[in-house]
């Protein structure tokens, strides 16, 4: 039914352009094919992972680093501020059955990013087993590697695996392989916008029928002075090293570090679900007079118009704009007054928007997932995380002036229930995307909280002991929500290979009752739950096991004295 009534609207409106007409279909799925994000993860500038953002974000820490470097400071034009992400060096290796000669020549992203896919698999709620031979697509954004001229050029002692590690494919590749995924899997490059557009490539597979699933990335990774050097020339660095997003005194961009990783599904698939994408959309520059790397507002305009035209929704009805917001003098005026015709024409307050590069500098090709990882923060939260670096509008941008944009400096709660919010990302070549998140309208039943009083058994794996205490000590630090643990039986109801530790915790409502741990060996044992005692009769036990549900495949006996 739904080509037949996106007909008849096209119809109706007289509408014809293809490209119209394709993307009213991506954007009016049927019920349980909307397009959602299901599981998030990624390790940002001085934050390991997105529980640390969070905090980092709402308590407005700066989190480019201006006191340690991966360089020594070599050249003047160099800015020696640059966000940096932690723990670069690491690697599980065996998990992923990566032989040591070859984790010794793997690309950092490569690495982190493997890692950080399986994380955003289990916050989804997924063994990742459940995903073999599967048709799970892989895009990545990513520009250029750091560490190519190492291995390519200058460590080319025997035994070295440079091309199957340093090759950008490998990125998204080794997913694919370890996994043992069946869906395209590639890069996307369109320099600063490419992990949005790489969400815009999974978003249209899903909906076109290529993939069932989606695991989208952006990786970058500062680790050549000489790359900042080319980017100091280009005019765009702050030398500061601050980027004061549509700040009077904005003056460039920070360089910055993040791999990031999404994981997309259909509704209907979901376990977990952050936020629908209601529709994703580019476009390009093409021919600009003023250079290849000028941005055009004029054609970011276009492609805002006919992204609300083709999903339907009044451009005025948005909660916030995630901006690009990079802090350059030409880049913030021409995207501000693209922001200011599209979204505040015939608004009656003002649009409220931010750009998460004044907090952690820009990560260039993983920029645009940063932004979505901050919107669903929000979305989760209900609180708009605020911008760092602003004090005063910039000059020469009315809407900023005039008070018709807004840009958010302190934690504002959202201010209505519609919770959609837009992101853009451009990329200097002309790459333009925009991408709306509409946040997960069902609410929790009694909060999560179950209604009877029994405590609940969690029972987790890991490979190290830390894994399985930050886990149970996760848990019961929440209050007992049923969903979550419910999430987490999914996650460990089949052995996860390498896992050399067992665990549970019992949550209750009143706190926990017992945790412990154990590293484990052999055959996993079968479940045995054993009762009695002395002091009551069995028609007693019987009666107190009556309100605990029947399980499956549960041996209960009788102990023995």
């Amino acid at each position: 039914m739904a080509p037949n009534i996106l007909d008849n609207k096209a119809q109706e409106e007289q509408i014809t352009d293809p490209s119209i007409l394709n993307g009213r279909f991506l954007a009016n799925p049927p019920p349980g094919e909307e397009v959602c994000v299901t599981g998030v993860s990624g390790v940002f500038p001085n934050s390991e992972d997105v529980h640390e953002l969070r905090h980092n974000l709402f308590n407005k820490i700066d989190m480019v680093d201006g006191d340690t470097r991966r360089w020594e400071p070599i050249h003047p034009e160099v800015p020696q501020r640059t966000g940096k992400i932690p723990n670069i060096e690491k690697f599980d290796a065996g998990y992923f059955g990566v032989h040591h000669r070859q984790a010794n020549s793997l690309d950092p992203m490569v690495r982190i990013f493997l890692e950080k896919t399986v994380e955003a698999i289990l916050d989804a709620g997924l063994h990742p087993s459940e995903l073999e031979g599967t048709k799970t697509g892989v895009f990545v954004g990513s520009c250029f590697s750091e560490s190519e001229k190492d291995w390519f050029f200058d460590n080319v002692e025997p035994q070295q695996f440079g091309i199957t590690g340093c090759l950008r494919s490998m990125i998204p590749n080794r997913v694919s392989y370890f996994l043992k995924l069946n869906g395209p899997s590639h890069i996307t490059d369109t320099a600063c916008s490419s992990s949005l557009y790489a969400v815009e490539n999974a978003y249209s597979a899903i909906r076109n029928g290529i993939c069932d699933m989606a695991i989208v990335g952006g990786t970058n990774l500062t680790l050549h002075p000489f790359v900042s050097l080319q980017f100091a020339r280009l005019g765009v660095l702050s030398q500061d090293g601050c980027c004061k997003s549509f700040d009077a005194t904005g003056n460039g961009y920070a360089r910055s570090e993040a791999v990031t990783c999404i994981l997309m599904q259909k509704a209907k698939d979901s376990r977990r679900i952050y936020a629908k994408i209601v529709h994703a959309k580019t476009n390009c520059d093409g021919y600009k007079e003023q250079g290849i790397t000028y941005p055009s507002g004029e054609t970011q305009k276009k492609l805002l118009q006919e992204f609300y035209k083709e999903c339907d929704v009044d451009p005025r009805s948005l909660s916030f704009l995630e901006a690009h917001g990079t802090g350059t003098k030409v880049g913030d005026p021409e995207e501000a007054n693209a922001i200011d015709e599209v979204f505040c024409t015939g608004r009656d307050t003002p649009l409220l928007i931010g750009s998460i590069k004044s907090n952690l500098g820009h990560t260039e090709p993983a920029s645009g997932l940063c932004s979505i990882t901050k919107c669903i923060i929000g979305l989760e939260e209900g609180v708009i995380p605020p911008n760092i670096h602003y004090s005063k509008p910039r000059e020469g941008v009315k809407a900023l002036e005039e008070g018709r944009i807004k840009v958010v400096s302190e934690k504002i709660p959202l201010q209505d229930d519609r919770g959609l919010m837009g992101i853009n990302s451009f990329g200097f070549g002309g790459g333009n995307c925009h991408v709306l998140l509409k946040w997960n309208t069902k609410v929790k039943v009694n909060g999560g909280e179950p209604k009877d009083d029994l405590p609940r058994l969690v029972c987790i794996s890991g490979r190290t002991e830390e894994s399985i205490t930050s886990l149970t000590d996760d848990v019961n630090s929440r209050k007992l929500d049923a969903e979550h643990v419910q999430l987490l039986h999914e996650i460990f109801k089949k052995d996860i290979e390498s896992h050399q530790y067992r665990g549970y915790t019992i949550a209750s409502k009143s706190g926990k009752v017992k945790t412990s741990l154990k590293k484990y060996y052999g055959e996993r044992p079968s479940l045995i739950l054993a009762f009695g005692s002395f002091e009551e009769s069995w028609q007693e036990q019987c009666r107190h096991l009556f309100v605990v549900p029947v399980l499956p495949q549960l041996f209960i006996g009788s102990t023995i004295y």
